[in-house]
């Protein structure tokens, strides 16, 4: 489909939904907007000077707390996800991940390690678990007052990792009253109930204010046998199958063979397609991992003076999670002698072939993962006037990010093959092995994991001088961060002795010195410009000088143009600069070592062959009929430095109606050196010049090492993180919102948020855009209807088609009621046809959890009590 046929299918499928919609939502967001906007100055995200400007020099979009209702949502990651902004969707809980309990936002497609997430303009702590991004589950959505996101490049105003833009989560501080909310939601299937409830109390006097609360949220686990993927029986070949070895045991001499007896447990069946003793994981595994938000939070104001106030934040939240995966697996050597070897003869004590035995270790149990995360943010300050003409804000913060993790029924593969051997275990019948035997092969795993951050801050405001349109203003910086990292993974797992589950542990720390400057000129009534910039200083690795310069020019009383450029930075993360060495036998196609070692079949030679070809040359074409396995070590890169962007953008704003509003901006981003891992057969790839992108072999301490005494067989490789190669992306942002007043039926709102994706090539390699997993667009529309007590809320969600995934838009509905005692009642379905993600393979899952979930319909209540 060209293009262009593509966008008039979103326009048409914008204008239609605004024509017909009749319905509309909770109380009217467009006019809070508005209200907030003239009433006083405020700091908008992507700059340090407080404004009174509705339409800035830098693209903000604000989230207020009524759309975020509207929305049926009940985390901070939910609604983030289904952002236009966040173009091909990001990580979320999923059950038998590393990062389970983790959810990210990754604007423009670019990843979540380059979207920056700020709470009330500070950075958010880092997952320990991830040791690159913040986790949006740890944000209780009861303490959210609002989001805005800078839709731009910001490391002149932020520093590292704002290369795709920002998120900046304001929480609550100014309620009089107590307000009590909770509510449930059921899905159509079973499997991701949610719940939530929350507890919100402030007081104000003449000195200050305080609010103070509590909340939670969850969202239930989906088990794969709770949807109709999860019907039809898994098959995975990791069932109880064999395959024997030549005598040199070099190459296999058969195929997937099932163990004789062996297939009978719960769970396994004989495949009728391939004749395979195969496992149903999905009896038993979840697709998402069970959340749990529970939270506390607090902030008070007090004036000193008529110049002088002081402030105390803090944040105290706790993630519990639950994960479920199919029980253990592995392929494991059999010895020709073992009594559990499928050829072996007891009368003659041995067998006629070693093989490789495919098993699950059921009778283990399944792998189940509990998760426990835990952050403190606490934060005191100073805001005051020094002269009579500076305005001053510092202060100290702390935060720290506590992660547990525990793991249980994870077999130890020396171990299981030590009872293979010696017959202790028994293959033929997996279900009548005592618990003696299980529970001398089978560990129980963890995982700590620790993310401290200390900060000291000062900010000044000042006017410069008078100009033509008015005072010019300034505003300096200074800000110091210490940050401590730890990930620690148990003995086991860092030796790789639990194939299920492996990690390598890091740990390290840094300290961040950073100044900044942001300078806005009036050059007259109507055309303004902005400079900004930000010096970091890292402890590890080096500095970074982030500039920009924005424009803003307002010809009419009813349009603005405005346009920006700047350069960024993403640092390199103490994760991969920090970790241990860790040991993998990766699996390569490598002619020389299929060479090498005989990986090809017997009957490839000569003209008479299966297939007419020589070993040389069919290993040189196919590079291995299994592959090899190779010794391979992951190797921290110490002299990683930053990613550098070049990134600019240009936009406009008109208002033609006071009904009508509507804003276009485009943006251009190019990321040079930036960080990638070069796994093993990318190095192969490049090593041998069959790499698709023609790079460069990359440095220290990547590398490949060659056997010249075996056939220049591979002898071992070393991965890395290295700064090689260039990201870029293009595209744009449309939004129309409109107001319609009538009369004694009500209010009618619409807003219309586009997000275009034109290109995004990595490398120098073809355009992904309409490949499987980015979409070229992403469309939200929300209707908002309020008629005297009662309001009523339609919103749309369309995701462009992708690869071989079609178009999907979901429907959802809500209704409210503002009884007479104060109290609020809404009811509302979300996916109101019940659409289910097509199923199209997606890395290791069963669609592509990055853009779709699988909830399908879920009506929902809630109850909102004011005192």
């Amino acid at each position: 489909m060209s293009k262009t046929n593509q966008l008039s299918g979103a326009i048409r499928f914008a204008l239609l939904a605004a024509a017909t919609s009749t319905f509309a939502a909770a109380p009217a967001f467009a006019q809070e907007e508005e209200e907030a906007a003239t009433l006083e100055t405020v700091e908008v995200t992507g700059s340090r000077i407080k404004r009174a400007d509705i339409e800035g020099a830098l693209p903000v979009t604000v989230i207020s707390r009524a759309q975020i209702d509207a929305s049926g949502d009940v985390s901070v990651a939910e609604f983030l996800r289904d952002t236009t902004f966040n173009s091909t969707g990001s990580f979320r809980p999923q059950s038998g991940s590393s990062a389970q309990a983790g959810a990210e936002i990754s604007l423009r497609g670019l990843g979540a390690s380059r979207t920056l997430v700020l709470v009330d303009g500070r950075r958010a702590p880092k997952s320990p678990f991830t040791g690159n991004s913040a986790d949006l589950n740890s944000i209780p959505l009861a303490a959210v007052e609002r989001i805005e996101i800078l839709s731009d490049g910001a490391s002149a105003i932020y520093g590292s990792d704002a290369i795709g833009g920002v998120v900046n989560i304001i929480t609550r501080k100014d309620y009089s009253g107590v307000q009590f909310t909770y509510g449930m939601g059921t899905p159509s299937y079973e499997g991701g109930e949610t719940e939530e409830a929350s507890l919100i109390m402030g007081i104000s006097g003449d000195r200050g204010t305080l609010l103070a609360g509590v909340g939670m949220s969850s969202r239930g686990m989906v088990f794969t046998r709770e949807r109709p993927w999860g019907t039809t029986p898994g098959a995975s070949t990791y069932g109880n199958n064999y395959r024997l070895l030549n005598a040199g045991e070099t190459a296999y001499t058969t195929g997937y063979l099932p163990v004789p007896g062996g297939c009978t447990d719960p769970g396994f069946y004989i495949s009728p397609n391939n004749g395979r003793c195969v496992f149903n994981f999905n009896l038993v595994a979840a697709d998402e991992a069970e959340i749990k938000n529970h939270s506390a939070f607090a902030r008070g104001e007090f004036d000193i003076n008529d110049n002088w106030s002081t402030y105390l934040s803090t944040t105290v939240s706790r993630v519990k999670s639950f994960g479920r995966y199919a029980p253990d697996l592995g392929a494991l050597y059999v010895p020709i002698d073992s009594p559990n070897n499928p050829t072996y003869d007891p009368v003659a004590g041995t067998g006629t072939n070693s093989a490789i035995l495919y098993h699950r270790f059921a009778a283990l149990g399944n792998r189940d993962t509990y998760i426990d995360s835990n952050v403190y943010d606490v934060m005191f300050g100073f805001q005051g006037r020094l002269f009579d003409k500076v305005d001053v804000d510092f202060g100290v913060r702390q935060s720290e990010f506590k992660y547990f993790e525990l793991g249980r029924n994870y077999v130890i593969q020396t171990l299981a093959e030590q009872a293979i051997a010696d017959g202790s275990y028994d293959i033929f019948n997996p279900g009548a092995n005592s618990a003696d035997v299980l529970n001398g092969m089978k560990a129980t795993i963890n995982r700590e994991s620790t993310w401290t951050t200390r900060e000291v801050f000062g900010l000044a405001t000042f006017d410069v001088f008078e100009m033509s349109g008015g005072a010019s203003m300034m505003a300096v910086g200074f800000e110091y961060r210490d940050e401590d990292y730890k990930d620690l993974y148990d003995s086991l797992q860092e030796a790789g002795l639990t194939p299920g589950s492996a990690g390598n542990s890091a740990a390290g720390g840094r300290d961040i010195t950073a100044l900044y400057a942001e300078w806005v000129m009036p050059i007259t009534s109507n055309f303004e410009v902005s400079l900004a910039a930000r010096y970091e200083d890292y402890s590890d690795y080096g500095s970074d000088l982030a500039p920009k310069i924005a424009m803003r020019w307002q010809p009419l009383d009813n349009l603005t143009v405005r346009a920006s450029y700047g350069q960024g930075f993403a640092a390199p993360t103490l994760d991969i600069l920090t970790q241990k060495d860790a040991f993998s036998a990766d699996t390569v196609f490598d002619p020389a070592t299929c060479l090498a070692y005989g990986d090809y079949p017997a009957n490839a030679t000569g003209p008479g062959g299966r297939d007419g070809r020589t070993p040389a040359v069919y290993c040189a074409e196919e590079g291995g009929l299994n592959g090899v396995q190779i010794d391979a070590y992951r190797k921290a890169n110490p002299n990683l430095g930053s990613e550098q962007s070049d990134q600019y953008s240009i936009g406009v704003a008109w208002d033609p109606t006071d009904w009508l509003n509507i804003t276009l901006d485009y943006y251009n981003i190019t990321i040079e050196d930036r960080i990638a891992f070069f796994s093993s057969q990318t190095l192969v790839n490049i090593d041998i010049g069959q790499d698709p992108l023609n790079r460069p072999f990359p440095g220290a301490p990547c590398s490949l090492t060659r056997d010249p005494l075996d056939g220049n067989a591979i002898a071992m490789i070393e991965n890395c993180y290295f700064n090689q190669g260039e990201i870029k992306t293009d595209g744009a942002d449309l939004k129309i919102r409109t107001n319609f007043d009538f009369g004694g039926w009500g209010n009618l709102m619409s807003q219309l948020d586009v997000g275009w994706l034109n290109s995004q090539t990595v490398d120098g390699g073809p355009n992904s855009v309409g490949n499987l997993g980015v979409p070229e667009f992403r469309a939200t529309l929300m209707n908002q209807w309020n008629i005297n007590d009662f309001s009523f809320n339609w919103n749309m969600r369309h995701i462009d088609e992708n690869g071989r995934a079609s178009s999907q838009t979901l429907h959802d509905l809500q209704a409210n009621w503002s009884a007479p005692w104060n109290g609020r009642i809404t009811i509302g379905v979300t996916n109101v046809e019940n659409e289910l993600p097509e199923l199209i393979a997606y890395g290791s899952r069963n669609f592509n959890f990055n853009l779709y979930d699988a909830y399908g319909r879920t009506p929902y209540i809630r109850y909102t009590q004011e005192f």
